[in-house]
């Protein structure tokens, strides 16, 4: 496996789906957001970690493209690829897919802020675990 991607099985509810049967649009947003946290997670970043030291992330920018619904009951993975970064900004590429049949695209730049909300640089053990030092 990519050692810069993660995948994260979720399945679709009645919940996130809208009045048609299909997932509702903003619920791409949180899982996506899962997917994010499961790769940070599965490199051995914790969000509550970095919250003690008064850092988080926070979405700069989402560019998504909707190619296929998810419907109630499907079986759909999250895959969260880092693309590249620069200085207090992580770049992201997600995707959600049924199979292998792709659904919906995100490009996704979260930065890394203080607890002023301002743009601060990965502190060295973050650049570590992500591998990008």
């Amino acid at each position: 496996m990519d050692t810069k991607q993660a995948v994260f099985p979720i399945r679709i509810y009645y919940e996130d789906t809208d009045f048609s049967g299909n997932v509702y649009h903003g619920a791409y947003v949180r899982f996506f957001e899962r997917g994010r946290t499961e790769l940070l997670r599965e490199k051995g970043v914790s969000h509550s970690e970095l919250g003690a030291r008064g850092l988080s992330f926070a979405v700069h920018k989402m560019d998504m493209e909707f190619a296929r619904p998810a419907k109630m009951d499907d079986l759909v993975e999250v895959v969260t690829m880092i693309s590249a970064t620069s200085g207090a900004r992580l770049f992201l590429d997600q995707e959600i897919r049924r199979g292998e049949i792709v659904l919906v695209r995100a490009r996704i730049v979260v930065v890394m802020v203080s607890s002023k909300g301002r743009p601060v640089r990965f502190p060295g053990p973050v650049l570590h675990a992500l591998d990008i030092h």
